[in-house]
């Protein structure tokens, strides 16, 4: 099932996270960072094991908004979680009437299947750099910038 995150789901998206940071596949997020965004994050809970996957939407403008933060445990990768969690990201995106999203991944691949395709990190406004000075690849970030239009 997915739904919005909540307080008490943090500490398992932290897990899920850093599982992927430590394997250099994700930049892992702080937990103070992640009670902050609490209401960006999707989850997928799962009755017997709890919560296997993550995702979040995060505003940045009137007209535009990150997709970020997606992991699927590794026990349940390959059943098409991730691709329902980014859906419901889409889904939201649209509903609050942002035009463009975009993502920084190490996963093209995924992204590109739901739609996106590769720009140069330049094409980005200088506003999303702020959570980047924070990161500890900054400035040699080695992500890969791609972007969706949600209004063609």
């Amino acid at each position: 099932m997915i739904r919005k995150a909540t307080i008490q789901d943090i500490k398992q998206i932290h897990a899920l996270l850093s599982e992927y940071g430590n394997r250099g596949e994700l930049l892992s997020r702080p937990l103070s960072e992640l009670y902050d965004h609490v209401r960006d994050f999707f989850v997928y809970e799962d009755r017997e094991s709890g919560i296997i996957g993550c995702g979040a939407l995060q505003f940045c403008w009137e007209d535009l908004a990150e997709v970020r933060s997606f992991a699927i445990h590794p026990d349940h990768t390959g059943k098409g979680i991730g691709r329902l969690l980014a859906q419901s990201a889409l889904d939201e995106a649209v509903a609050f009437g942002i035009k463009k999203l975009f993502t920084l991944t190490y996963k093209p691949g995924f992204f590109k299947k739901m739609g996106f395709h590769l720009i140069d990190r330049a094409e980005l406004p200088l506003k999303i750099w702020s959570d980047c000075i924070n990161c500890v690849k900054f400035p040699d970030c080695d992500e890969i910038a791609m972007m969706r239009r949600l209004d063609e």
